[in-house]
């Protein structure tokens, strides 16, 4: 097997990487600076800064619209948008949920002396498998929480089905699926509630923020009081609550983005027909497909490399790195090796064998309308270069 140092080889030796610039995964998108700048204008004259001001109103009123539902809460972030909604939901005891997912999503429920409970996925979707879910139910479950990863949705009736028959909440931690659908329908309006990031890591971001979408009017209700202390009109708390307020200047940002929605998809999905195009011609290699028949945001480029290659996934990685392409390992080592958890649940890893699998294979590799063509033809290079050897 071939090492590589600090460069590959495509590259003459001492020359420098091939972009100047690191290209990240997750790198920001962003809409009309002029759009953005005159909205800063109107929160300066306005000297509206928080507190429910008019642009998160028009902002949660613009993404329940395009979500049909009913409710759109806007949030700080979306890792307090999921504690607010497990709060809500009023679970405890026992939560199932997927290891292969950002350690966010575990400790939302462990900060709350939930237990979060990790079941397998299908390696094919890298979504909950429901055997998996079936398998983790014991009398302390409470509820699921199913992750629509890479904007590629659960299987969102048979969770459903699920949790119907076993008495218990369902919601979905959709951080990755702003603007996906299932089955024709929008994600934000399954299970009881859906958790959006709007981190700058996601390809439509607010800066920083989150919301939780949901149809359940009483829900809602809660989730408003709990981001704002309680609070129900001047001096008047009603309702055990924290500090999960959208600024302004995020939602200006969000307003921006979303007329700019359309444009970042498209750049995605260009850039994921070129990796495909290219990508799925090596042997051993992988680009994970979208549904052609659901909206999606293409978010993600997710590489899977055969262990029969002659290198590792980890030296593919640093071959890239070398030419300043930043493709990542993503959720790697699973939320059930990392810490407090792996302490823990020791033995968790015994129920989880696609998990380890798709762990160990997975490269994401960056996208977005920065992303120079460029750089696809060189991760292409890279790759043959690598898995000829």
């Amino acid at each position: 097997m071939k090492h590589f140092e600090s460069r590959s080889d495509l590259a003459l030796l001492g020359a420098p990487p091939a972009f100047p610039e690191p290209l990240h995964v997750g790198r920001p998108n962003m809409g009309s600076q002029e759009t953005f700048l005159s909205y800063m204008n109107d929160i300066f004259n306005r000297r509206w800064l928080s507190n429910n001001g008019p642009l998160v109103q028009e902002f949660e009123r613009l993404l329940a619209e395009f979500l049909g539902v009913k409710h759109c809460v806007a949030m700080c972030n979306g890792t307090v948008a999921l504690e607010i909604a497990i709060r809500a939901l009023e679970l405890k005891g026992e939560v199932i949920m997927p290891s292969y997912t950002f350690v966010a999503t575990a400790h939302a429920l462990q900060w709350q002396e939930i237990t979060p409970v990790f079941a397998d996925i299908d390696p094919n979707t890298h979504n909950l498998d429901p055997e998996a879910v079936l398998r983790m139910i014991t009398p302390k479950t409470t509820g699921i929480i199913g992750v629509h990863l890479w904007g590629r949705s659960c299987p969102v009736d048979d969770l459903q089905a699920i949790a119907n028959d076993y008495g218990l909440k369902l919601m979905f931690d959709a951080a990755h699926a702003f603007g996906c659908s299932y089955k024709g329908e929008m994600i934000g309006g399954f299970g009881e509630c859906e958790v959006l990031s709007f981190h700058a890591t996601k390809f439509f971001n607010t800066f920083e923020g989150g919301a939780v979408v949901t149809s359940n009017d009483d829900l809602a209700r809660k989730m408003r009081l709990m981001k704002n202390f309680g609070f129900s009109g001047y001096d008047n708390v009603i309702y055990p609550g924290t500090n999960g307020k959208m600024t302004e200047i995020a939602a200006a940002m969000g307003l921006v983005n979303l007329d700019a929605i359309g444009e970042f998809v498209e750049a995605n999905r260009r850039n994921h027909e070129r990796y495909s195009m290219q990508l799925n011609e090596i042997p051993g290699v992988s680009v994970l497909a979208y549904d052609g028949r659901e909206h999606n945001n293409y978010q993600y480029v997710v590489v899977e490399v055969s262990d029969e290659l002659p290198v590792s996934r980890d030296e593919i990685i640093h071959a890239l790195h070398a030419e300043n392409v930043l493709a990542r390992r993503y959720f790697w080592p699973g939320c059930h090796n990392m810490q407090p958890y792996k302490a823990f649940y020791p033995n968790a890893g015994v129920m989880l064998p696609n998990t380890k699998a798709v762990a160990d294979r997975v490269i994401v590799l960056p996208t977005g309308i920065t992303l120079p063509e460029s750089a696809i033809d060189v991760v292409a290079s890279v790759m043959r270069l690598l898995t000829s050897q």
